[in-house]
């Protein structure tokens, strides 16, 4: 196994790719955690948080979607969602490049 903080990095980052296409941060991360758990230190760990991340956001954005048509209280956690999935990925990949562990809030820990 080797050190590799610049995959940890990208991997962290590629989450952004949800910005773009809509599905691609959490397909990439995916990928990356699954061919690089073995070979990477502490891959398993930061792959681990990043797909509990995605799927925690995933579930609290189908919880919102009722309730913008109910209350319209949803679309405040809608923008909620989308801050906290631009900013957690930048500042655990700078976590990452610094050797210490990934913290992710309101994940739900189904990984792990």
């Amino acid at each position: 196994m080797r050190e590799d903080k610049s995959v940890l990095v990208v991997t962290h980052l590629s989450q952004l790719l949800d910005l773009i296409t809509g599905f691609g941060g959490f397909i990439v991360p995916l990928i990356l955690w699954l061919t690089q758990r073995e070979r990477v230190m502490a891959m398993d760990e930061h792959g681990k948080s990043i797909m509990n991340f995605q799927i925690s956001m995933f579930i609290y954005a189908i919880i919102c979607i009722p309730l913008t048509l109910l209350f319209g209280l949803g679309a405040l956690g809608l923008i909620g969602i989308a801050i906290l999935m631009f900013i957690f990925p930048i500042l655990n990949a700078i976590k990452a490049s610094n050797g210490e562990a990934p913290s992710y809030p309101l994940s739900l820990h189904i990984i792990k």
